[in-house]
């Protein structure tokens, strides 16, 4: 089978995130009105945005998908068209379906530019999980690519009860496509390369033994697979089809809008997910979709030192950052200009934090409050308010002391 050489999608950052992405990772200090003793205070790093998004039109972007298609059209088995039916059978259901999960399948083409992989491989989401992060259970695949616990350590995934690469965007779709470019590299073929995703490289490798390289026909190769195999070629295709001719199946493939491509965000230091979520104006459930791999209520940088978000609330996180630093920054440069002295950046963080700690060493529970009503009112977890105040559970009563901070 004959393939073309895919056209890499250019990967530019938007002029939208120009000025954002410009913005120097160091605040400098704000000056004071009159003369005073300075003091040198190093704000946290934050990082510019990732410059590998894309935000090409959406037109734009089904066409390059288009050209990076490597295998058979519409027309080249009838399972095809059968199976191009039943996604698009009710066209609005089918068209709102994949607006919901456009920016995952944007960024994941991305991706797959990067590793030259066949463009209906950007697809394969949609035949295993409608791009949806399946959670994990014990013994069982996860994520939108549906990889098991065992194939996630061969291909370097951190699979453990506080993070799940399974379920990391970026980490997953990374390893995913560099392992198809691997099974193409060996094999050649794109169909196999699909075989051997779907049933595993050493059942591939044991037919070409048996039956040698199948040929351009038929399309499906006629292997002695398991249906589910065959069927995965046949959906995967199916699905490429209908974006090759959408208006033969009565659907309009959804728009974009650059403000929705997902971006990269370096994370300065650990947080608990409700107070990402409220420096990226998102709820926290959002939040928690697009960055499923983290298994607590804290964004844990050990495990992963980013966070994916859409470009409009990326910028938005990135300038809360920014903002939080340098109001740090002058409190600091206030706090040691009293006596003239020169105080070291870690007394003025400890004073700052033992401050805080004093102001927020116990709430009392209002009438109607909720445990997650308060963790995020203090930017901690629900988990450490359990911890630290021995609950079992998150009933909570009216007048019940809760203490907001460690006590060692």
């Amino acid at each position: 089978m004959k393939t073309r050489h895919l056209q890499a999608l250019p990967l530019a950052l938007s002029i939208l995130l120009a000025a954002c992405a410009g913005v120097s990772p160091q605040v400098p200090p704000r000056q004071l009105a009159e003369p005073q003793p300075s003091v040198t205070v190093a704000p946290p790093v934050v990082a510019p945005l990732d410059t590998g998004a894309v935000t090409l039109p959406a037109a734009d972007a089904w066409d390059q998908l288009r050209s990076s298609f490597a295998m058979a059209d519409c027309d080249a088995d009838p399972e095809i068209l059968t199976w191009a039916h039943r996604y698009t059978r009710n066209p609005q259901q089918f068209e709102s379906q994949l607006q919901a999960v456009l920016p995952q399948l944007v960024y994941v083409q991305q991706v797959a530019a990067q590793y030259d992989v066949a463009g209906e491989f950007v697809l394969l989401p949609w035949v295993e999980s409608h791009f949806r992060p399946v959670l994990a259970r014990r013994n069982l695949p996860a994520g939108m690519w549906q990889i098991m616990p065992v194939t996630a350590g061969s291909m370097g995934l951190r699979v453990d009860g506080h993070y799940d690469g399974r379920l990391d965007v970026p980490a997953a779709a990374n390893a995913v496509m560099k392992l198809l470019k691997q099974y193409h590299d060996e094999f050649q073929d794109w169909r196999v390369t699909d075989y051997a995703y779907n049933a595993g490289e050493f059942t591939v490798k044991k037919l070409i033994q048996q039956h040698g390289m199948p040929g351009d026909e038929p399309i499906i190769p006629k292997w002695p697979v398991r249906k589910v195999t065959r069927e995965h070629l046949t959906k995967l295709l199916a699905m490429a089809c209908v974006v090759r001719e959408p208006a033969r199946f009565n659907v309009s493939l959804p728009t974009l809008p650059s403000e929705q491509h997902l971006v990269k965000v370096a994370m300065p230091r650990s947080m608990p997910i409700a107070q990402a979520a409220d420096h990226a104006g998102m709820s926290v459930d959002a939040l928690k979709d697009l960055n499923a791999a983290f298994r607590s209520d804290t964004i844990d940088t050990s495990a992963s030192s980013y966070l994916l978000l859409p470009v409009s609330h990326a910028r938005q996180f990135r300038d809360a950052l920014l903002g939080q630093a340098s109001s740090s920054t002058f409190s600091a440069s206030l706090a040691g200009g009293h006596d003239g002295n020169q105080t070291s950046p870690a007394s003025v963080a400890a004073d700052t934090q033992a401050v805080a700690q004093e102001r927020q060493k116990t709430h009392i529970v209002q009438n109607g409050e909720s445990l997650w009503q308060i963790a995020h009112r203090y930017s901690v977890s629900t988990t450490q308010l359990q911890r630290w105040n021995h609950l079992h559970g998150n009933t909570l009563k009216p007048g019940q002391v809760l203490q907001i901070s460690s006590s060692h």
